[in-house]
């Protein structure tokens, strides 16, 4: 059985994407594979055929970008009030390595390290993609219950 990452918006309408958080419209909200910054989620199309945001009828368009807007502030009222060290949240459309439209939402803290705080998190190292301590698991089920909750109050 092939794993769901290999097809993260199929297995989401199948239920089998463990990271989706909440359906919104036009989406998936789902909490990032890594949370080496706590909060770190990603709202996925719910139609892998759209690759860029211009693809989409207006109207759809309009509602995927409500949606970014709710996980968005989703996260911001989440993360600040589990962490006082919160600054903002960081929303980047990119489209670079994964071929259909999602949209990347960063919570940004004051421990960050000063040269990167202000810079895009893709500066951080490579590793932090794929370190073991700061993988989604079992650990990250209060910030993923407040992350649901918070878009349960604005859906």
């Amino acid at each position: 059985m092939p794993d769901w990452r290999s097809d993260r918006i199929g297995a989401a309408h199948r239920g089998e994407n463990p990271t989706v958080l909440a359906r919104l419209p036009q989406s998936f909200a789902v909490i990032g594979d890594v949370q080496w910054l706590p909060g770190y989620c990603v709202l996925l199309t719910d139609d892998p055929t759209v690759s860029r945001l211009s693809e989409l009828p207006k109207p759809a368009r309009q509602e995927y970008l409500e949606s970014v807007e709710r996980l968005a502030e989703a996260v911001e009222v989440c993360c600040a009030a589990m962490d006082p060290a919160f600054l903002r949240v960081n929303i980047e459309i990119l489209g670079n390595a994964d071929p259909y439209l999602h949209t990347h939402i960063f919570p940004r803290y004051s421990w960050e390290p000063v040269e990167l705080r202000r810079r895009p998190v893709w500066l951080y190292p490579e590793a932090n993609w794929h370190h073991a301590n700061t993988a989604l698991g079992p650990q990250h089920d209060p910030l993923r219950a407040a992350l649901t909750e918070g878009l349960k109050r604005h859906i």
